[in-house]
């Protein structure tokens, strides 16, 4: 047991508040100070000490951000800095991998020096990531990675890429695959833009020619791919459902804003009316995203998170959706300017500061909150079958090895 599983909240304050003497974020930068919050164990508090954490309840991370808000101008994001790194893969690696890359890896994800990326779906391969066809061939020490992925985020920027390839054509879908670790700047990996109606290309596709990856970077077993993208992909939900941890922070926070500074003169009693009606009823639906969130991470105690986690992230997808649609009713006819240009970027947040810019960006990007990270239907499908015991939709690929199963041409 962590010397440290009996802290409690005002001790984890005192720890948060050392951090702060040792390492200001107002005065270094971020890679120091987000270095110096892992050393403290303060990065994901529920991880092993050593690794980044204190063994504490996951949901005392929450008392570290209200810390850091309280005492720091300066609070940088984990979602912004490395969403699928620190939101996915830090729990996936930590869960299945070996001390030396525990080691390795951690820290400069939380840090932000290296950004992951996440190598699941495939053009015949989306929602149904189980039917991928990249293949995995063993050769000596390593394997030899041949096919394509789509809709990787990142992948233009990132280091690593987490990756599941088809090891073995012979078994069923489910259970022929191997969950690799990727170096995204091996010779064969080809990452190509895809633009998004944002202006944006933070998607991309990635083609595998002849791709080297070293035995010892195989996260589980052979064979053991889906369970170990079980982890993933239940912590990627998680992470996207998470929603804001303050009461009236985040989105909503945000329409709030628009609609006290786009308050229109002269417009009728009714009109306002109708308008408060719809604001506090998104605010309710916020209030309750957030709440949900804190019991899914307090149930979860230890481990990685169950199909609960689809709960936060298909209320959160639906719900910015219908905030930011109202935002842009908020503000009328401006609302319909949008010319960002086409660079090829990561998104920044600073160009998020003006609640304008920001909430007609977020309408665009907010198409592709029910999509990532598994669609609403998809979600619907999980907590019907895994949390409400539903029968599962007929399925025809069963037993069956995956190169016998029909694929369209």
């Amino acid at each position: 047991m962590s010397t440290y599983a009996t802290m409690n909240e005002d001790e984890l304050r005192q720890r948060v508040r050392k951090l702060i003497e040792a390492a200001d974020p107002d005065k270094v930068d971020m890679f120091t100070f987000r270095g110096a919050q892992f050393d403290h164990g303060l990065a994901w508090v529920n991880f092993p000490v050593g690794y980044g954490g204190l063994g504490l309840n996951p949901k005392m991370q929450v008392t570290v951000a209200d810390e850091l808000r309280k005492n720091c101008k300066t609070v940088y994001d984990d979602l912004i800095i490395n969403p699928i790194g620190i939101g996915m893969g830090a729990a996936t690696v930590l869960t299945y991998g070996s001390d030396e890359m525990k080691k390795r890896l951690l820290r400069p994800c939380f840090t932000g020096e290296e950004v992951w990326c996440q190598l699941f779906s495939e053009p015949g391969a989306g929602s149904d990531v189980a039917g991928l066809a990249t293949r995995a061939v063993r050769d000596g020490d390593d394997w030899l990675l041949n096919g394509q992925k789509v809709w990787t985020t990142l992948a233009h920027i990132s280091k690593w890429g987490l990756l599941v390839a088809r090891s073995n054509p012979d078994l069923p879908k489910h259970e022929g695959m191997s969950y690799f670790l990727l170096d995204m700047q091996a010779p064969g990996v080809d990452v190509r833009p895809l633009y998004q109606i944002t202006g944006e290309a933070e998607f991309n596709e990635v083609f595998l020619q002849d791709v080297r990856i070293p035995h010892s970077r195989m996260l589980g077993k052979e064979g053991q791919g889906w369970q170990v993208a079980l982890t993933t992909l239940m912590n990627e939900r998680t992470a996207l459902g998470g929603g804001s941890q303050q009461r009236g922070g985040g989105p909503i926070n945000v329409l709030l804003q628009l609609w006290k500074n786009n308050r229109a003169k002269g417009e009728s009693a009714a009109a306002e009316s109708v308008m408060r009606d719809r604001l506090t009823k998104l605010y309710i639906d916020a209030e309750l995203l957030r709440l949900t969130s804190q019991r899914a991470r307090s149930a979860q105690r230890s481990g990685n998170p169950g199909p609960e986690g689809s709960v936060g992230k298909l209320a959160q997808a639906e719900l910015y959706k219908k905030i930011w649609e109202c935002g842009l009713d908020v503000m009328g006819p401006n609302s319909l300017v949008y010319e960002p240009g086409y660079e090829l970027r990561r998104p920044a947040s600073e160009d998020r500061r003006d609640r304008t810019l920001m909430a007609k960006y977020q309408f665009l990007r907010s198409r592709a909150n029910s999509i990532e990270g598994g669609t609403s239907e998809v979600m619907r499908n999980i907590l019907g079958e895994r949390v409400l015991g539903l029968p599962g939709e007929p399925r025809t690929d069963k037993g069956i090895p995956w190169k016998d199963v029909p694929r369209g041409g």
